[in-house]
């Protein structure tokens, strides 16, 4: 198999026309993208496996690692508050505008895109500055309140560092909304195994006589190569940079104008994690852990369904907005959303029935016990309930980002925070950890459907029947993968883990492709196509 990125001109079957009515070359495009990402992402995931199996052995579920996750958690926020989702969904349709009319005064959109870098870098080194000041009691107050004051003056020192990353991703991650606004996706999409080369590099490397601070340095390497593996593209393009802010430009203006709500929402999505991980502090040593291992693994799927497709559609969701072309984003989102269906049920059902046998697998070795593996393996089940609201979510915030209304996905996330916090309190007395990961994906799942009740009245529908028929099927048919997996695990327990998973594994998707052809899941003719040949 060959990833082919250079030409969105290759031939579509009849067949495939007739199942999702799109443009022809709009939909080729569309569904050859989403394989080249979803091949990037594969890959990506393969390396964050082997990254977390290295961590795991290093570090385990301990209070070293506790501090490590909870270091990211601010400059994380920082970084999607200013330069990571919140500017994309703003920078995005804007740069396609101003592209699509030729502007005479910036035709090719590299004055509003240095007008852009340089005032997000001012406002990024600025909050990097104060947040690497008072470090401590933010860990205190805010980030980790339940860890020990040992665990806590770590946490501080390794989140000062972390900072230095967040700058480097904030010029990263316009570099790449550049380039997905131009229909470039390889290099963005494979930027990110840099990073886990470097955390991977880190942890083999570094963590033996530096301990955690190896992780974090490597973290800084692997971010300095997700930059430097995508400036080639930009290069292909003739960028032209220039030193100015540009705060006259109308469409600097409009951006910042887009990101406010946008920001909103990203700091209510990054509340409900604050909130999980500060409530995981008071339940132990090793909760906070379990929860990001357990996140780590259900990311996995929905990376390389919701993220993957998400990315590949905003452009064209763009396009048919500054069209006027409503039914052409109606079409687009019922089908998008159809096929994210079809692989994200048996993602989920695969994840709840073999995920023990998947820790065993890759974690538990070294400092990650069999204790461990329990912990992991509780969070997991109840993450795994929301991958089908997650992956949903980054498809139906996009429509509304491609009409430039960040308000509405704003108001719906601070329906789910209060959903999420009142959930959370309530769900940790009986599931521990477990709980904590259950309420935030009941929560996104109202969002969804929030945000979906709205699409419907502007859109003047989303072909809801269609949407519920695929579900019921594919459900039907993910149900009958899990029976049968379930089965093949206690008619033989004495299996290793890894003859569980694999077995286990192809037994159920073979399962559940028979079962869907038989119930007539149309989506899974489709998914051969999202492989691209030569």
């Amino acid at each position: 198999i060959t990833v082919v990125y250079e030409s969105p001109h290759l031939p579509i079957s009849s067949s495939l026309i007739s199942l999702l009515p799109m443009t022809n070359l709009r939909l080729n495009h569309l569904i050859r993208s989403a394989g080249i990402l979803m091949a990037a992402f594969l890959a990506n995931k393969v390396l964050a496996i082997g990254r977390q199996i290295i961590v795991a052995q290093a570090f385990g579920t301990g209070s070293d690692y506790d501090a490590f996750v909870a270091a990211f958690r601010l400059p994380d926020i920082l970084f999607m508050l200013i330069s990571g989702g919140a500017l994309g969904t703003a920078f995005i349709p804007i740069l396609s505008e101003r592209l699509t009319r030729r502007a005479e005064s910036d035709p090719d959109g590299w004055r509003l895109t240095s007008a852009v870098l340089n005032t997000v870098l001012l406002v990024v080194i600025a909050l990097s500055i104060l947040t690497a000041l008072f470090a401590l009691p933010l860990v205190r107050w805010l980030v980790a309140p339940g860890f020990s004051p040992d665990t806590q003056q770590l946490t501080a020192n390794l989140m000062r560092l972390t900072l230095l990353s967040t700058i480097i991703f904030s010029v990263s991650s316009l570099v790449g909304a550049v380039l997905n606004t131009r229909q470039h996706f390889f290099l963005p999409a494979i930027a990110p195994l840099l990073y886990n080369l470097g955390i991977m590099a880190g942890a083999y490397f570094l963590a033996g006589p530096f301990g955690v601070y190896g992780l974090i340095w490597g973290a800084i390497l692997g971010a300095a190569g997700h930059l430097l593996v995508q400036l080639p593209g930009l290069l292909r393009f003739g960028v032209r940079y220039e030193a100015l802010l540009g705060w006259q430009d109308p469409g600097l203006r409009q951006v910042l104008k887009l990101m406010g709500p946008r920001v909103l929402n990203i700091v209510v999505i990054q509340v409900n994690f604050i909130v999980i991980f500060n409530l995981a502090s008071y339940l132990g040593e090793g909760s906070v852990s379990a929860l990001d291992y357990g996140w780590d693994l259900m990311q996995m799927p929905q990376s390389l369904i919701g993220s993957a497709i998400g990315i590949v559609l905003f452009p064209t969701l763009a396009e048919l907005a500054a069209q006027g072309d409503l039914a052409g984003l109606r079409q687009t989102l019922a089908q998008t959303l159809r096929i994210m269906l079809a692989l994200a049920l048996p993602a989920m059902v695969g994840l709840i029935v073999l995920g023990r046998p998947l820790i065993q697998l890759m974690f538990e070795r070294g400092e990650f016990g069999p204790d461990s593996t329990a912990a992991v393996y509780q969070t997991l089940q109840f993450w795994a309930f929301g991958l089908i609201a997650h992956s949903a979510l980054e498809v139906v915030n996009r429509v509304f980002y491609a009409q430039k209304d960040t308000i509405t996905p704003f108001l719906s996330s601070v329906v789910s925070m209060l959903i999420n916090l009142g959930l959370a309190l309530s769900l940790t007395s009986s599931l521990q950890a477990g709980g904590l990961a259950l309420a935030n994906g009941l929560a996104v799942t109202v969002e969804v459907l929030i945000m979906l009740v709205i699409a419907h009245r502007r859109l003047a529908g989303v072909e809801a029947a269609a949407i519920a028929d695929t579900l019921l099927r594919t459900l039907l048919a993910a149900g009958a993968m899990g029976a049968v997996i379930i089965a093949f695990t206690r008619l033989l327990p004495d299996l290793s883990p890894l003859l569980i998973a694999a077995g286990g594994g192809l037994l159920g998707v073979a399962t559940y492709l028979v079962a869907g052809l038989l119930l007539g899941v149309r989506e899974i003719r489709l998914m051969p196509r999202l492989a691209v040949w030569r």
